[in-house]
């Protein structure tokens, strides 16, 4: 199923509840909602540990629930791993499509990367996911997500871009290809193993670089192009799939924000930032690992150009907090002032290590992002937080409240955070893609495997740094 169409499905799942008739969970012993043991797909003795080490140190049970629902849901339900010719293989679904999206697998993955030194399975699991997305790149890497049979046609088959079989959808976002060397990166900086960067690995990563460069749109449009038969604007590129004009002046082009939103401005701010870490990562990996001098200096050129370029065109001056990034550009003096939950977005910078959550220039941004002067961002009587056009108007994202925690060090702040994502769960014992800022039983997707592996995430982070916030 589509997300667009979930989306409309179970926009209305149980709205027939309402908050005051939740049970009082201080006095009520938790259902089970993890899928049961012998059903897993994947199992970690040193994830089940981490669970029960959680659980025994948080007084707040229904945390500690939480936690045991929430943190293994991707290995539990999204993971099929193999091994093809004694090399690890792993599919990664995102939860109710089975579709691998680049950026979801490797975000999905991402919290189990700092106990893979102590689980040689969970390390070849993650190997595995590395290995498969080389192989998506290379298949095309102007998609953003596959699926498990190089043969099989889905849903937008019919879409007027290059689509071809094995693609789920063929949305150009940049974060697509910035994901995997970010997983890729930590993964060889925790191990030290160099297995799954084999030329394999480096023809993607040549392969990203070229991309690129076609996306600076210098000299023409480039390659891509973008249409679909829908009644969802913000499923289509304009101007023939191009997009609206930009000026070339040394950013990225991304059709389509991780939203799987088209962008409105074709120079996403955020995704270019994101671009520059990555660039800089697969510099250092090409350079050291595959002994690649010239590629490795073509890559960090292109961060450096990038980097300068969202200095120059992505800062502007606002009446109110000074200079601000802009979410959206278009090197002809236009800008879109907004945010967007999915990362990478502008309150998630920090999180990506593409700027310090000090940084006066964000912490300006971070303000207008967490006001109503954010026009996605959605106050009400069941939370407050970021949203986006995916979901729609006064549905906000668990997502964007796990960033905010994330990126914060305020101790109240962030327990504001823990309280409102607690909530939304409503009983179910997950997160959500979205729940309704007034009524958090109004929600869409019970099963969003990046929302539930990133909120683990970020209670883990806070036991292990501010344990105190979770009594």
């Amino acid at each position: 199923m589509n997300r667009r169409k979930f989306v409309r499905n179970t926009a209305i799942l149980g709205a027939g509840l309402t908050l005051s008739k939740l049970p009082a969970f201080a006095n009520y012993s938790f259902p089970v909602a993890r899928v049961a043991a012998e059903k897993r797909n994947f199992s970690s003795k040193v994830i089940e540990d981490t669970i029960l080490q959680f659980q025994s140190g948080v007084k707040d049970k229904e945390l500690g629930w939480l936690f045991g629902n929430c943190f293994p849901n991707t290995l539990d339900t999204t993971v099929t791993y193999t091994n093809k010719n004694g090399v690890p293989d792993t599919y990664v679904i995102t939860g109710d499509i089975d579709a691998m999206w680049l950026r979801d697998s490797s975000a999905q993955v991402w919290p189990y990367l700092y106990f893979i030194n102590k689980d040689k399975n969970l390390q070849k699991l993650i190997a595995g996911v590395i290995n498969r997305q080389s192989v998506c790149v290379l298949r095309d890497p102007y998609a953003n997500a596959f699926y498990d049979d190089p043969n099989k046609t889905g849903q937008w088959k019919n879409d007027v871009t290059d689509m071809k079989p094995g693609l789920h959808e063929r949305k150009w976002e940049i974060d697509s290809l910035c994901y995997p060397i970010r997983l890729a990166y930590r993964y060889w900086k925790l191990t030290g193993d160099t297995a799954p960067f084999d030329t394999q690995w480096l023809s993607a990563i040549k392969l990203t670089l070229k991309t690129f460069r076609e996306q600076q749109r210098k000299t023409n449009d480039g390659p891509y192009h973008f249409q679909r038969n829908t009644a969802w604007a913000t499923d289509g590129v304009a101007m023939n799939g191009y997009g609206y004009p930009v000026k070339p002046i040394g950013l990225i082009c991304s059709a389509f924000r991780p939203s799987d939103d088209a962008t409105i401005f074709s120079f996403l701010i955020p995704s270019n930032f994101f671009a520059v870490v990555s660039l800089k990562q697969a510099s250092e990996m090409v350079e050291k690992i595959a002994g690649d001098a010239s590629t490795a200096a073509e890559l960090t050129a292109l961060a450096a150009e990038v980097e300068q370029a969202i200095q120059t065109h992505g800062v502007i001056e606002h009446s109110q907090y000074g200079k601000i990034y802009a979410y959206e550009v278009n090197g002809y003096g236009s800008y879109n002032l907004m945010d967007d939950a999915n990362v990478p977005s502008l309150l998630g910078l920090p999180y990506l290590n593409a700027i310090s959550n000090v940084d006066p220039v964000y912490q300006n941004t971070r303000k207008i992002l967490l006001s109503l002067n954010n026009p996605f961002f959605f106050k009400g009587k069941a939370g407050e937080g970021i949203g986006g056009p995916h979901a729609g108007k006064d549905m906000i994202w668990p997502l964007g409240i796990i960033i905010r925690g994330l990126t914060s060090d305020n101790d109240e702040e962030i327990k504001y955070c823990i309280t409102m994502l607690k909530n939304s769960n409503v009983g179910t014992g997950f997160m959500h893609e979205s729940f309704n800022k007034n009524d958090a039983t109004i929600f869409t997707r019970k099963w969003f495997a990046w929302a539930n592996t990133i909120f683990g995430e970020f209670l883990w982070e806070t036991y292990q740094t501010k344990p105190h916030l979770l009594v």
